[in-house]
């Protein structure tokens, strides 16, 4: 297990390489820095296509939440501020009606420097109350994905698209990347984060698991059964130790599966003498 290091340093430097002022090569970092830079560095580096990640967090027994839905303390400080950090690297942050129902989140990047991504919300069948906090608050580019004709707040664009009897996935990504967004996080819920999953649209999952034990309620992943073991998804896996969660960092396609490379930058910086990525 790696332990993480995020330093105002790291993080400024993950920040440039997301807008490509900057590489991951160079540079004097400790061994948790270099972890953090192998981490975060994976999804901030800018890509030609399309880049779907997932993050959830859970409990020991594999619940996101209480059976009567409290949500808000599975994850630990470090497992939010995790969160937060994803929230930076991504253009869009996606979650599902019902998360947005039972937990009113904001989406917004608090606990990290960073600009706060476009909120967007599955909502088939118009559920979602116009004044919800994601909605009202106008501090960044707000859509709602949804199945009916429903009037939404000025600012707010209401994305029409068909069911049967959810929205696929793929007509979801179709539409976010025809608005120009590349980096994409899909935040929850757990059936929202399965259903991108199983259509083989995720390239990378982050698990961030939390020492405690809900006992019941909602599953954390619910995918497909399998008859044997032979046949469960065995992703290329790396383990991060967050601080108060621990991070299973999943890498869903052959892609991602290969070690960062980055291209040497000009800067004159002097490349680390310690762990290399």
């Amino acid at each position: 297990m790696q332990h993480v290091d995020v330093t105002h340093q790291v993080w400024e430097r993950i920040l440039d390489v997301k807008t490509g002022a900057a590489c991951l090569c160079c540079g004097d970092w400790t061994w948790g820095e270099a972890q953090a830079l192998a981490l975060y560095g994976a999804l901030a580096q800018p890509t030609a296509t399309c880049q779907v990640f997932a993050q959830i967090g859970q409990s020991l027994d594999g619940r996101i939440a209480t059976e009567t839905g409290d949500a808000q303390d599975v994850s630990g400080k470090d497992g939010l501020a995790h969160l937060h950090r994803l929230r930076a690297l991504a253009d869009a942050v996606v979650i599902g009606v019902k998360t947005a129902l039972q937990d009113d989140p904001q989406l917004t990047v608090r606990l990290a420097n960073g600009t706060s991504p476009a909120r967007v919300v599955i909502d088939p069948d118009g559920r979602l109350p116009n004044d919800a906090r994601l909605l009202a608050d106008t501090s960044a580019q707000r859509i709602v994905i949804q199945a009916v004709a429903k009037e939404r707040p000025a600012g707010v664009e209401a994305i029409t698209l068909p069911r049967a009897p959810w929205i696929a996935p793929e007509d979801i990504l179709k539409a976010l990347q025809q608005r120009g967004f590349k980096s994409i996080l899909i935040e929850g819920g757990g059936v929202t984060i399965t259903q991108f999953l199983e259509m083989g649209l995720l390239n990378r999952l982050h698990v961030a698991i939390a020492p405690l034990l809900i006992g019941s309620g909602p599953q954390s992943l619910t995918t497909a059964p399998i008859g044997t073991l032979a046949q469960a998804r065995r992703p290329k896996t790396a383990v991060y130790n967050l601080g108060s969660d621990v991070l299973f960092d999943c890498a869903l396609s052959p892609a991602d599966a290969l070690p960062i490379v980055a291209a040497c930058c000009t800067s004159g910086i002097r490349p680390a003498e310690g762990p290399r990525l």
